[in-house]
Parts: structure tokens; sequence; C-alpha cells
């Protein structure tokens, strides 16, 4: 998942399915967190934990990039990172 995500982000030009590469690779970094987290016959709490306070962190990262989102598009009407580049100057 996470090679998805960086895919996602490397050969997308939208803002948002920018932040949706994003977050997939949160999902995917969670994921192994757990998976190592695996013992033969138990499962390590502190690997829960650590997958729960990513998750959290993971919202509100995704609350706050989508805000920023609207707020671009608001202004500039468009999401394309090659017609905000050239905004710059």
């Amino acid at each position: 998942m996470i090679l998805i995500g960086f895919y996602c982000i490397a050969s997308k030009r939208n803002l948002l399915k920018i932040v949706i590469g994003i977050e997939i690779i949160t999902i995917g970094v969670n994921l192994n967190i757990l998976a190592m987290g695996l013992m033969e016959n138990s499962v390590e709490p502190l690997a829960q934990e650590m997958a729960i306070v990513s998750i959290a962190i993971g919202a509100a990262v995704a609350a706050v990039s989508l805000s920023i989102l609207i707020n671009v598009y608001r202004h500039y009407k468009t999401l394309d990172t090659r017609k905000l580049r050239r905004l710059r100057w």
C-alpha cells in the first residue's frame, strides 16, 4: 500500500489525489506497525497503541489538509499543481 501511495503522489497533478495518496501511505504504515506487533500466540499492545495514535494523527492531518484544499479551491478555482505553481511569481 505504501508503494501505491507513493505512485499516487508522484503521478497525479490534482492536490486532492495527492492527499489521498498520503492517506494511503498512512494506512500502509499502520498495517506494517500492526503486522510487526504480531507474535506467535499474542499481540503486542504497544504496536496497537502506536497504530491508534497514528490513526488519530492521520485524521488530524487529513482534516487540516482538506481544509487547506477547500481554501485553495475557493481562492484559485483549481486544484491542479501546474496551474498553482505558475501563480507563485
